[in-house]
């Protein structure tokens, strides 16, 4: 048996699994391993109830080594196997303990040079199983799983002298089920343990979507199946059922040979001896079948199962692998790397920030200068305007008192207005700057110094009464005597033309009639000019009250500004002191955490490289040599 190349590769997965650390696996190669070199073709027949599961077992042998019948029903699994007397046994497996998954992987591996140590953890001998003698007259009570058994799972084993088991054939009629593999009382891992897998079903009807579902586990966990459809002399079309269920194979992906038998036919033709009638109930088609998987087991069949099994390890094994990678993606995104980011994020806004606050208080200190010199000039010009309503009519002599009292109180009023505006748009200022900040959790408002004066007026300029002259009484009677002097000679002269004396009645009350008008005139100019007088004193002293305040304004405003620019540059300088920090931190981590990962996912690529190989040098064993013959195969 030339067994070297598939060993050779079966070794490879054994060696690959126990470095992975995966027992269970091991064990799942080991048990393949001792499979593929038994000579022996165990072949478990499965299907549905009522299909002639057990009479085709009779049929294949041509002996009633499995009871059928109305009522019989196979509860226990029935292994015929070759014997040189008919005899039949039950046998009872011992109940053993499962071992976790990986617990005996790490020391499994004694020598990589050796094919025999990747399975030094594998029990190389089972427990035992306990023989129970079963008469011939009592096999189908001991098959319908009738007679007592004690604890653990069972069988039905039933020997019989027959040239086709004599060459290594073994059969397993397994209890019918309901679709599903194992069936009830199928021994644990009986479907791996297979070299041949035949599911029965019986011509009265097309495959069922359960069987189809069946064949399709079966094709991708075993890699030779084989469909047997049975009592095609109990129906005459037959052959167009056939037809259908090798079209539903096809459509389903089944790669499952399809061959149709009569176990009547070939136990009448067993019995009559009759060549014929056993062709027609086509068991020479399936006993061909059964002898040349029997024949290539060593060879063909074995490249297959490695193949098959090569895939299904290297899919387990490389499953967690790209589920860590995938799980170190996601882990990356929200581990130190993502923290970095978030670190480099906040140094960024940081300066963001800083840009930010300290172009608003430019911004706002240059508004805040214009504004309240802009409102304290519009209250001025209210008081001026007030002033020149005020000496349009009256006299800077009466009631001046009275005027400097209500000027001062004014301007008071302005400036503590003003400066109340001010102090409110400083607050205000300061708390919009402190808004930048309001995402890092911080108080960041400055202790606040800024007040309005209780008595503005001690610090506004003195007022200094202007020089206003009074109209005295000898202004008066040389004004009266000027205008008089003047009226009494024109009227004079005038009247002398009429012959009328220079001075005379009439001249005389003309010229006080101009000596009183005289003296109004000069009166009104007098009053027009202290008028004058007072409101250009007036303009002055407002004029030097609006610099003096204007004056304090800004002062007060650069030291606010000057106030809360040291203050957000100190808070600013402590956070990026404490973010810089964090991103140091964070990027020492990042560095670590991408070198472990580095590491570990260079690891896994090598891991996934060498399953890789494996499952190239396993496709290796069946390329050119194709899976058709023993999977595919159509009879003749």
């Amino acid at each position: 048996m030339m067994a070297g190349i598939w060993l050779d590769v079966l070794d490879e997965i054994a060696r690959t699994c126990t470095a992975h650390g995966r027992a269970d696996l091991l064990r799942t190669v080991h048990h393949k391993r001792v499979q593929l070199l038994d000579p022996a073709l165990r072949v478990l027949v499965v299907g549905e109830p009522g299909q002639g599961k057990s009479q085709l077992v009779n049929a294949v042998v041509t002996a009633q080594v499995c009871p059928v019948g109305d009522g019989r029903t196979t509860v226990l699994p029935t292994v015929v196997r070759h014997a040189e007397t008919a005899c039949a046994a039950v046998v009872r497996h011992p109940v053993q303990r499962e071992r976790p998954a990986g617990s005996d992987g790490a020391a499994a591996l004694a020598s990589a040079g050796s094919s025999v140590a990747p399975y030094a953890a594998v029990p190389a001998v089972s427990p035992a199983a306990e023989r129970t003698p079963l008469p011939l007259d009592r096999l189908a009570a001991g098959v319908a799983g009738i007679i007592p058994r004690g604890a653990g799972p069972a069988h039905v084993e039933v020997g019989v002298p027959r040239a086709l088991l004599a060459d290594g054939l073994v059969l397993v009629d397994t209890p019918a089920g309901d679709g599903t593999i194992p069936a009830s009382g199928t021994p644990e891992a009986a479907l791996h343990r297979a070299d041949l897998v035949l599911l029965v079903s019986d011509s009265t009807r097309e495959l069922s979507v359960a069987e189809l579902n069946l064949l399709l586990h079966l094709t991708r966990s075993h890699p030779n199946v084989a469909v047997v459809q049975t009592k095609t002399d109990l129906v005459p079309d037959w052959r167009a059922v056939a037809e259908r269920n090798r079209r539903h194979l096809h459509e389903a992906g089944v790669p499952a040979a399809l061959i149709p038998v009569s176990a009547a036919l070939r136990l009448r033709a067993a019995v009559a001896d009759d060549h014929p009638l056993n062709a027609e109930s086509g068991f020479p088609v399936l006993i061909a079948r059964l002898r040349r998987d029997l024949a290539g087991k060593g060879d063909a069949l074995a490249r297959t199962a490695v193949t098959m099994l090569a895939r299904t390890v290297v899919e387990q094994l490389a499953a967690p692998l790209r589920a860590e990678l995938d799980s170190q993606q996601v882990e990356e995104q929200a581990g130190p790397i993502s923290r970095l980011h978030a670190a480099q994020r906040e140094v960024d806004e940081l300066r963001r920030c800083s840009t930010r606050w300290q172009n608003a208080l430019s911004d706002e200190m240059t508004d805040l200068l214009s504004d309240i010199e802009y409102d304290l000039r519009e209250r001025t010009r209210q008081i001026l305007r007030e002033v020149d309503t005020a000496f349009d009519t009256a006299d800077p002599l009466t009631g001046w008192d009275v005027f400097e009292e209500w000027l001062e109180r004014s301007l008071a009023a302005a400036a503590r207005e003003n400066r109340e505006w001010l102090v409110r748009r400083c607050d205000w200022t300061a708390r919009r700057l402190a808004a930048h900040f309001g995402r890092y959790g911080h108080d960041a408002l400055p202790e606040w110094s800024t007040a309005v004066p209780e008595d503005p007026a001690e610090r506004l300029p003195h007022f200094e009464r202007p020089a206003i002259d009074r109209f005295t009484v000898t202004q008066k009677v040389l004004s009266g005597m000027k205008g008089s002097y003047g009226g009494m000679l024109m009227c004079g002269l005038a009247l002398t033309l009429a012959g009328m004396p220079m001075i005379n009645p009439v001249s005389v009350g003309f010229g006080a009639l101009l000596g009183g008008k005289a003296i109004r005139d000069e009166s009104r100019q007098h009053l027009r000019h202290r008028q004058s007088a007072a409101k250009t004193a007036v303009q002055r002293h407002v004029d030097e009250f609006f610099l003096r305040v204007t004056k304090d304004c800004r002062d007060t405003a650069r030291q606010v500004q000057r106030l809360l620019r040291n203050h957000f540059t100190a808070l600013t300088e402590e956070l990026q002191e404490g973010i810089v920090q964090s991103l140091r931190s964070a990027k020492q981590a990042a560095d670590t955490d991408a070198a472990a990962r580095d590491r570990r996912q260079r690891e896994i690529r090598a891991r996934m490289a060498r399953l890789a190989r494996l499952h190239e040098q396993a496709q290796g064993l069946t390329a050119g040599r194709g899976a058709g013959p023993v999977l595919l195969e159509q009879p003749a």
